[in-house]
């Protein structure tokens, strides 16, 4: 069973707001929870010194700078908040708005994106906050999407600072040399720093406000098309190879699905050359992003968050009458061959924590369950399932009471631990996935929850990491749950759904019980 950082080492003793969940967040030295106090509920990033230092080359005085920077960020609405911050010898924390509508990028559908309206909706804001920022001579260095939260409204925030860099000061420019970032995202400047990258790119050109520019535009791409252009932009890559040769114009899916106003703007942030990439200015005046948006506000905010909420619960779609082709799964040709052996894996019962990346909020237990089936007719979450999706919104009047923070690549079921663990681990066995090995017997151990962990790859080769959770929330009730730890957003949604088809005996779609 892994072992969680504040198990190792107790969270400081006192503290000025109350602790009120499990970890929400995690990574390899810090930990997010929500905390309260008299002014209300926020989150809580809780950093390790000793375990940045050694598992992130990141020493205590870099760590306070990354506070600094994020202070210093605040004071913008599409920009998560800072509240206050303190430390002890063992960790340092730092209390922030709390993103009550969860992750963007859990919201929007693979392979198929969002609207166009709500996809240009969220670019204007991510460069609003983006502007802000660069304004104060402060590069983010780490657009991606599991940095690109939403409010109970359904605003855009834009979070984690733990790679911010302070670009421009007292007029002068900084250049950076470090590789950081998330690969589909990152420029190919950065790449470059690294020598992994064989198409020149000028050296006096490496700033990192250039790189949020394209990296933002690596989102864009993401946002209308529900995919990422390649891998990384490295010549590796033979998707970024057919994007150079081609002067930003390859002819191979998805690029010809990019709606035409918008390729425009597209290229001219994905410039190879970051002294010819476009600018914050030539960006705000594209005829793309000056076009009108039902959405968005003169003041930059959302005028109707539960018709956005709606039209984004509307896309998405899981079709349980989809074959997924089994043939080209994730990467692998056998369904009889998995991954890994079988022996590099294990069931966890009853874990005492959860990897969440962004902030749910979970169903309560309860041991009377009609009430949970129930409520699941008023769910909007449950109409991803339908084949007619229709959207309850009468008692709405927030965004996030139809997008709410927790998962939705998660699905429920009336079937028992001892039925439907064999379902899933088939499922994963079809797709080449290795599951842990697993004796009837050992289903009388189960009371709470079990972790499948998975380790396999997406498309294009790339690591996806995460567990597939199955926990008992009613006497006769299962939620699944596939929560990410590693790897592209869009490509996990992709894998919960092609494991929901083909476990679809097991879930429930609001036509059952």
């Amino acid at each position: 069973m892994a072992t969680t950082l504040t198990q190792l080492d107790p969270l400081p003793s006192s503290l000025p707001f109350e602790i009120i969940s499990k970890t929400i967040g995690r990574g390899a030295y810090a930990a997010v929870k929500k905390g309260r106090s008299n002014d209300g509920v926020f989150a809580v990033k809780f950093i390790h010194k000793k375990h940045a230092v050694e598992r992130g080359g990141i020493s205590p005085r870099q760590l306070r700078f990354e506070v600094e920077l994020h202070r210093l960020s605040t004071g913008h609405e599409n920009l998560i908040s800072f509240y206050a911050w303190g430390e002890d010898d063992v960790w340092i924390w730092l209390a922030m708005e709390f993103a009550a509508g969860g992750d963007l990028f859990d919201k929007i559908e693979s392979d198929a994106g969002v609207p166009e309206d709500i996809a240009h909706f969220y670019f204007a804001q991510l460069i609003s906050g983006l502007s802000w920022m660069h304004g104060k001579g402060i590069a983010h260095r780490d657009i991606k999407p599991e940095n690109l939260l939403l409010d109970g409204n359904g605003n855009l925030k834009i979070a984690d600072f733990g790679l911010a860099v302070l670009f421009h000061f007292r007029g002068k420019y900084r250049e950076s040399t470090s590789v950081c970032g998330s690969p589909p995202y990152v420029a190919p400047e950065v790449c470059n720093a690294s020598k992994c990258f064989a198409f020149p790119t000028t050296p006096t050109d490496d700033r990192s406000d250039f790189a949020d520019i394209w990296s933002c535009g690596v989102v864009l791409f993401a946002l209308l098309l529900g995919n990422t252009p390649w891998d990384e932009p490295t010549d590796r890559s033979f998707e970024f190879n057919a994007y150079v040769a081609s002067n930003g114009r390859p002819t191979s899916q998805p690029w010809p699905s990019v709606p035409n106003e918008s390729l425009s703007l597209i290229r001219g942030m994905l410039a190879i050359d970051p002294a010819s990439r476009f600018t914050l200015e030539r960006i705000r005046a594209h005829p793309w992003f000056t076009r009108p948006n039902r959405y968005l506000a003169r003041n930059g905010l959302c005028t109707d968050g539960v018709n956005l909420a709606t039209k984004m619960m509307e896309n998405l779609r899981v079709d349980f009458s989809w074959q997924p082709a089994l043939d080209d799964q994730f990467g692998r040709m056998s369904s009889t061959q998995p991954a890994a052996p079988t022996t590099d894996l294990q069931f966890e019962w009853e874990r005492s924590h959860h990897v969440f990346a962004s902030q749910p909020i979970k169903a309560p237990h309860e041991t009377g369950s009609q009430s949970l089936w129930d409520s699941l007719a008023e769910d909007p979450t449950m109409s991803q399932f339908s084949s007619q999706p229709h959207l309850s919104t009468q008692r709405a009047r927030l965004f996030q009471d139809i997008c709410p923070p927790q998962r939705l690549t998660r699905f429920f079921s009336a079937y028992s631990f001892r039925q439907i663990l064999p379902i899933l681990s088939s499922a994963l066995h079809r797709m080449g996935i290795a599951t842990p090995p697993f004796k009837p017997s050992d289903y009388e151990d189960i009371n709470h929850e079990t972790w499948i962990p998975i380790k396999t790859e997406d498309r294009r080769k790339c690591p996806l990491r995460g567990d597939i959770i199955v926990e008992r929330i009613g006497s006769d009730m299962l939620q699944v749950t596939f929560s990410k730890n590693v790897g592209d957003p869009l490509q996990w949604r992709r894998f919960f759904k092609e494991v929901t088809v083909l476990s679809k005996e097991a879930v429930y779609t609001g036509n059952h019980l």
